[in-house]
């Protein structure tokens, strides 16, 4: 038998079929294009991107033929939210997060306590979160809300269209503002602050609750056997975890990538004037009795790309010619030791705990005698002393980080692995598969349609360690000297910005 782990991306889904022992039958992709139909709008063509997903799971469903596909489930972007109608017709476009609409209705929600609304619902308030944009759909296109059955996010609303039932997970929930974290329900008070009726909203459920089929016409479609079976899946940072095997507190993701988030796991939630103080979100993570936060940085991976397109681009053609990755060649030239080459990696809006909307990076310590190799070694580390920061600030309040599970492009590199390790000073180790979002899904459907017992279980058939990246310590006092001058860069770089 083999498992589906679907994943919705902004601009691409990923579909997954592996087998009960970890055997990868299928791994594919479609992408498709955002939409912006004004100024601060973003949006998906929801029935174009149903559309490609269907295309995608086709093939990949026949590759699976010798194999059946017992049980799927389903990651996705948070906040990005699609109306539906109690037929299963797709009724609208997919407002994104990053779409500016809804701002009254932050703004409202601001005027709550920040720290008894964090308390209730585990979040700041931003409108990078779906339920504003909720709002303004009820009073700018009466006529959809009020035919609107409900409104889903996309691994609700993939689930729905299959033959689920309309039922979202509690980290999705908790994307909407309108959760109420301790009781793991909808936030009536919340709802009532802004006038949005439940009834809009799909049921909520754990990660790995069962919900339904895969429908006779979806089997049909699809080439999919009778009784596939669809459990609840997961936020997709939060099945990122999971699909990499953080599986218990003190362990997180390092998802690296054009951006670079951390996702530490913890058991307990932390007191809200602490998370509030550092501006970090709590979130239920995909597993039971667990949750998680988000500390990224929106430069993070581009560092390196903006270096190769702006000073190495006829190198970058040549490569390319000979085949050759100008990455390796430009990672082949950096020292051994610590650079003397400081960066401040703020070259576009930062998240916690700053979230400046205003980026201002800097690059210090540059002498005649700075080498490509010392300039290249810079941006990397400067990349990682943002997330060394970040440790600080979640230690503080009372989350603990003893070892990285690095996933992404980005963790390819074994050179960045041991820079990020030294600095960190925490072991950062690899999955063999470092696309780990569909898999931790795919550990789900497994989960919940019980072809395992325990996670415990998916863990041990479906996740292989590729290496380890221990501290090496040798480096540590330049490192040490070389993080309290970054420490002070923000406040030099905000001085400067704003003379």
């Amino acid at each position: 038998m083999s498992l589906l782990g679907i994943d919705v991306g902004t601009t691409g889904c990923k579909v997954l079929a592996i087998s009960s022992e970890g055997q990868i039958i299928a791994l594919q992709q479609c992408e498709y294009n955002l939409q912006r139909p004004q100024t601060g709008w973003a949006e998906l063509d929801s029935r174009a991107v149903w559309d490609s997903i269907k295309g995608v799971l086709r093939s990949v469903v026949a590759e699976t033929k010798h194999d059946p596909v017992t049980a799927l489930s389903v990651s996705s972007m948070g906040e990005a939210i699609t109306p539906v109608s109690a037929n299963r017709e797709i009724l609208g476009n997919s407002l994104m997060g990053f779409d500016e609409r809804g701002t009254e209705t932050v703004q409202h929600l601001q005027q709550i306590d920040p720290a008894m609304f964090l308390q209730r619902s585990g979040n700041i308030v931003t409108n990078m979160m779906g339920g504003p944009k909720l709002v303004w759909l009820r009073d700018n296109q009466p006529e959809l809300f009020e035919k609107t059955y409900k409104f889903l996010n996309w691994a609700d609303l993939v689930s729905y269209l299959l033959g689920g039932e309309p039922v979202t997970n509690y980290g999705l929930a908790n994307r909407t503002l309108f959760f109420d974290l301790e009781r793991e329900r909808w936030s009536q008070e919340t709802l009532d602050y802004v006038g949005m009726p439940i009834e809009k909203l799909p049921d909520v459920a754990p990660s790995g609750t069962p919900i339904g089929e895969v429908s006779p016409e979806m089997q049909r479609e699809l080439g999919l056997p009778p009784g596939v079976k669809i459990i609840v899946g997961a936020h997709d940072q939060c099945a990122n975890g999971l699909g990499a095997g953080v599986s218990k507190p003190g362990m997180a993701v390092y998802a690296i990538g054009t951006f670079i988030v951390i996702v530490p796991a913890y058991d307990r939630i932390p007191p809200a004037d602490q998370m509030l103080a550092i501006q970090l979100n709590v979130e239920h993570a995909a597993l039971p009795d667990m949750y998680v936060s988000f500390y990224y940085n929106l430069t993070g991976g581009s560092l390196l790309k903006w270096f190769r397109d702006t000073f190495t681009a006829a190198e970058h053609a040549a490569a390319k010619q000979q085949g050759v990755d100008i990455y390796d060649l430009l990672l082949a030239e950096m020292p051994p030791e610590p650079s003397r080459v400081l960066v401040l990696p703020h070259f576009g809006v930062t998240g916690a705990p700053y979230y400046d909307e205003r980026p201002y990076g800097l690059i210090a310590g540059l002498t005649l005698g700075t080498t490509r190799g010392e300039y290249v070694r810079g941006l990397l580390e400067g990349a990682t002393y943002y997330f060394r920061e970040g440790l600080e600030l979640m230690e503080a309040a009372q989350i603990h980080i003893d070892e990285f599970r690095a996933v992404g492009g980005g963790a390819k590199s074994d050179t960045w692995m041991q820079i990020k390790a030294n600095i960190l000073e925490r072991p950062l180790v690899r999955p063999r598969m470092t696309e780990a979002t569909a898999l931790g899904v795919a550990a789900l459907a497994g989960l919940g349609g019980g072809v395992y017992s325990s996670i415990d279980e998916a863990m041990d058939k479906l996740i292989q360690i590729d290496r380890v990246f221990e501290p090496d310590l040798r480096w540590k006092p330049a490192y040490d000297e070389q993080f309290a001058r970054y420490k002070k860069m923000y406040a030099a770089a905000r001085s400067l910005r704003d003379l």
